[in-house]
């Protein structure tokens, strides 16, 4: 029998990922909201992969509450994920998701690009990834840290940018039409994510993957439900690190002048 696979979170992305495990023989075993994780690790104590697919502000909580024999079997999938994000609650080896696909309720996944799986589990992902097949490929840890800024970029200056364009504004129309507010926000992103990071970052090298996330899916809507909240968690980065988001903190007034 295959190792099982504990799921943490059963949203569009937590079924899709137990759907690909299941499709390769694997028992799955969903925790949801409200059961105890320590009752779950005792009658599953080493399993193949804990797969961590809460939203970005549950994955703190999470991780604190993770039990110790699973410490070292965590695959993590979030938005605006950082090597800060685990190292910090002790996690020092996950294997990494970096998620390119886009998954509604009662549709069909999009991909924009391949999503890149690092990690010491990444093959047992890949095989899952290629059961749904959705495009996929392995990455060294030496190449997760552009991946991972990579789409925090690509997300953060859609979402953040968008939100001073008309409703159901696109990528293509993004670039093509404001391309001098996608630069800036790009611009103000990289600040943040270089100050979590700790390390300069190849800001020319993560432009370019950016906009192949433009082209990868062109009528990309720039703004989705949480893109409020990601500007309200850049800006409260930005002023906690004395970092000044000039573009950033004007998109909030507007915002809060309009209601």
């Amino acid at each position: 029998m295959q190792e099982p696979i504990v799921v943490v979170g059963m949203g569009e992305m937590g079924e899709l990922f137990a759907r690909g495990f299941l499709k390769r023989g694997h028992p799955v075993y969903p925790a949801l909201r409200g059961i105890s994780l320590a009752e779950l690790a005792a009658t599953v104590p080493e399993p193949g992969l804990v797969i961590a697919a809460v939203g970005e502000n549950d994955l703190a909580s999470l991780l604190e509450s993770i039990p110790p024999s699973w410490q070292g079997r965590l695959a993590l999938l979030q938005n605006e994920l950082l090597p800060y994000d685990w190292q910090r609650h002790g996690i020092v080896d996950p294997t990494v998701i970096v998620v390119w696909f886009d998954k509604k309720k009662g549709r069909p996944f999009v991909a924009v690009l391949p999503t890149a799986v690092g990690g010491p589990r990444k093959e047992s992902v890949l095989e899952a990834l290629h059961a749904l097949e959705i495009p996929c490929y392995p990455v060294q840890r030496t190449e997760l840290l552009y991946e991972l800024v990579r789409k925090n970029l690509y997300i953060l200056t859609i979402n953040i940018a968008g939100l001073r364009l008309p409703p159901g504004s696109t990528v293509s129309q993004l670039w093509a039409h404001h391309r001098p507010l996608a630069e800036a926000v790009a611009a103000e992103a990289l600040d943040i994510q270089e100050r979590l990071a700790g390390a300069p970052l190849p800001r020319p090298r993560l432009l370019q993957g950016m906009l192949e996330g433009f082209d990868g899916d062109p009528d990309h809507i720039c703004t989705g439900r949480t893109a409020r909240q990601r500007l309200q968690r850049a800006l409260a980065i930005a002023r906690s690190s004395g970092i000044t988001v000039p573009t950033m903190a004007a998109i909030e007034l507007e915002l809060s002048a309009s209601g």
